[in-house]
C-alpha cells in the first residue's frame, strides 16, 4: 500500500508541475504574440519576425503538455501564467531571456520528476523541450548583444 501511495504522490507532483509548465507555455505564446505586435523602431522587422517565429514552438510545447496531462488522467489548466507588460526592444528581450531561463530550470526539474516516476518517454520528450528552450535563450542573447552595440 505504501508503494502505491508513494507512486501516486510522485504522479500527483508531476501532474502539478506539468500544469505549471503548461501555464508558462500559454504565457509565452501570449508574450511573443504581444511583443511582435508592440515592437517599434529600426529593429521592428527583425524582432517582429523573431517573436512570431517562437510562437509555433511554444504552441507545440503546450499541446504536448496538455496531451500528456490528460494521458496521466488529469485535466490541463486553461489559463496562462502572469504576463509582464514591458515596452521597448531591450526590455522585451530581457523579459524573453528571463522567461526562457526559467523554462529551462522548470523543465530540468520536470525531467527529473518524470525519471523518478518512471516515465522515461516523458523524460526524453522533456529533454527535447529543454533543447528548444536553450536555443530560444541563446538566440535571445545574440539579439540582445546586437541591440547593445547600436
Amino acid at each position: 500500500m505504501q508503494a502505491e501511495q508513494y507512486e501516486e504522490s510522485l504522479k500527483s507532483k508531476l501532474i502539478e508541475g506539468l500544469n505549471e509548465d503548461l501555464r508558462h507555455e500559454y504565457q509565452a505564446i501570449i508574450m511573443y504574440n504581444t511583443f511582435a505586435a508592440l515592437t517599434e523602431g529600426i529593429h521592428r522587422p527583425i524582432l517582429k519576425q523573431f517573436f512570431e517565429s517562437e510562437i509555433p514552438d511554444e504552441l507545440r510545447h503546450a499541446q504536448f503538455l496538455a496531451n500528456k496531462i490528460t494521458a496521466l488522467g488529469a485535466e490541463p489548466v486553461t489559463s496562462p501564467g502572469k504576463i509582464n507588460s514591458v515596452t521597448g526592444a531591450g526590455e522585451m528581450l530581457k523579459e524573453v531571456l528571463k522567461a526562457e531561463s526559467e523554462a529551462i530550470e522548470r523543465y530540468v526539474k520536470r525531467r527529473l520528476q518524470a525519471e523518478k516516476f518512471g516515465d522515461f518517454g516523458l523524460a526524453n520528450d522533456l529533454e527535447e523541450i529543454i533543447s528548444d528552450e536553450t536555443r530560444h535563450k541563446e538566440e535571445t542573447e545574440k539579439l540582445m548583444r546586437g541591440l547593445d552595440s547600436n
